[in-house]
């Protein structure tokens, strides 16, 4: 085995903020959204494919950006991912018109599928020689997703405050310029591999997926029981089926479907799916709320969510490694949904009077917690409980299940909030019902979540607690 490289530790700095930049780049754009929406002229239902267009592409390509990574190499892989995101942020902030900005941050979430597989597998390059240095490696990176996510939005409130909101997308341009000139020296090289790619299972998990949040979203303007949407709906159905059934038959699929025969991995991404489809309409509304019903600026909007960023911060890197350790991860992630799903269902009593510090700051508080328990543990038992040589390939599917479900649940409470009201800009009580209705139905998706979470998650003694920052199954 060879030695461990000396500039291992500087390498996971860039890997983690790979993984910080790829998740930061589906919340940045929140509290940037009316803004868009005024200058673009977005409609109140489609402003949610600004994040959707990004989160489908992303979601939808990343089994293909594993097997990329695995044909021609991670490290190249990693590079042509940040160059495709530098070229997509470029096209979205400077974006005249809505059906460019959509490509633009397509063009995104194709650069994020590529990154963000072929940073994981980089990491097991650099530290799988050895287990101690391994689980710290997968402890940062693993944090590294919800500090982007969370991060974003105070920063999306900065910048298209004192900036313009096409700066949410340029802030991307020197990162990907300095990771370029990094990866380089500091990754690892891997030869390439024989083999072929499937581009059929490719082309019909991607447009399926897409398929399926697009007739979620146009439903209610067009009504849920027109043709168009049922024949939009199972349109995806069929896609996504057939996209089963290349899998099964191929000699090289994008995705083996007995991994999900692996004890604990399918629980562990249903449980993901759920917690995206849960936290990120969360996210969305409230960013809404406070502009749109409370009147706040960009900044003072992104200004008001950071206490639930520190808190989330702190979950993560303190409090959700010590309730593994003591409780295990089944109890954690239990605990952290239902806590989730209180937060927002306290959300849900919002008023158009409202204020601040009774309407948004102590139930966002709740749910801030809630996540921060809630992630760690369910991403780890889904890495976890696959084989170590298709960590990559687990890596791959709970990626894809927190972006699919991100994208299927705020489609789905952008349905809902648009029947409750929420399409009428300027009625404040209007919105606020629309608002309110999202909340409900993503406290009920989170609740969901911990019940079933809490049927299928497998569970084992809880770590010592000199290993208390473990992040797995133990």
């Amino acid at each position: 085995m060879s030695a461990p490289s000396p500039r291992r530790w500087t390498a996971l700095a860039l890997i983690a903020m790979a993984q910080f930049i790829v998740i930061m780049d589906t919340s940045i754009i929140g509290v940037a959204l009316p803004r868009i929406q005024q200058d673009l002229g977005f409609s109140q239902e489609n402003l949610s494919w600004v994040f959707n267009a990004y989160v489908v592409a992303f979601g939808g390509l990343l089994l293909l950006g594993g097997r990329l990574s695995d044909l021609f190499g991670a490290r190249r892989l990693f590079g042509a991912g940040w160059l495709i995101l530098l070229a997509g942020s470029l096209l979205a902030g400077l974006a005249p018109e809505v059906w460019v900005e959509l490509t633009g941050r397509a063009v995104q979430g194709v650069g994020a599928a590529l990154i963000a597989p072929s940073a994981l597998t980089l990491l097991m390059m650099l530290f799988g020689h050895a287990p101690k240095e391994l689980t710290k490696a997968l402890a940062l990176y693993g944090a590294a997703a919800p500090a982007g996510g969370t991060a974003g939005v105070f920063l999306g409130g900065l910048i298209t405050e004192y900036l313009s909101w096409p700066w949410v997308f340029y802030i991307n341009i020197p990162i990907a310029v300095v990771a370029l000139l990094a990866t380089g020296p500091l990754m690892p090289a891997a030869p390439a591999r024989r083999g072929s790619i499937d581009v059929l299972g490719t082309l019909t998990v991607t447009l399926g997926l897409g398929t399926a949040v697009y007739g979620v979203v146009r439903a209610p303007e067009i009504g849920w029981g027109s043709a168009g949407t049922w024949i939009t709906l199972a349109a995806a159905v069929v896609l996504l089926a057939a996209f089963v059934a290349i899998q099964a038959r191929r000699r090289e699929p994008l995705m083996r479907l007995s991994i999900f025969r692996t004890p604990g991995l399918s629980a562990a991404n249903l449980t993901q799916f759920l917690l995206g489809g849960a936290w990120i309409p969360m996210w969305f509304f409230l960013n809404l709320y406070l502009q749109q019903v409370l009147g706040y600026g960009a900044f003072p909007s992104g200004a008001a969510l950071l206490p639930m960023t520190v808190l989330i911060m702190i979950g993560m890197i303190v409090l959700a490694p010590r309730a593994i350790g003591r409780f295990g991860p089944k109890a954690t992630t239990v605990s952290g949904l239902l806590l989730l799903a209180a937060g927002m269902a306290w959300l849900s009593l919002i008023s158009p009077d409202g204020g601040f510090a009774t309407d948004v700051l102590p139930a966002g508080l709740v749910a801030a917690l809630g996540m921060s328990l809630a992630f760690i543990p369910s991403l780890g038992t889904a890495i976890s409980s696959a084989r170590p040589e298709e960590g990559g390939l687990a890596s791959g599917i709970v990626n894809t299940s927190y972006q699919v479900g991100s994208a299927l649940g705020l489609a789905a409470m952008t349905a809902v909030a648009a029947a409750n009201g929420a399409g009428r800009l300027g009625d404040l009580p209007a919105l606020t019902d629309g608002f309110s209705a999202a909340f409900v139905g993503a406290a009920a998706i989170a609740l969901a979540g911990a019940l079933i979470a809490a049927a299928t998650l497998r569970t084992r003694a809880a770590a010592p607690a000199g290993d208390e920052a473990t992040v797995s199954r133990t």
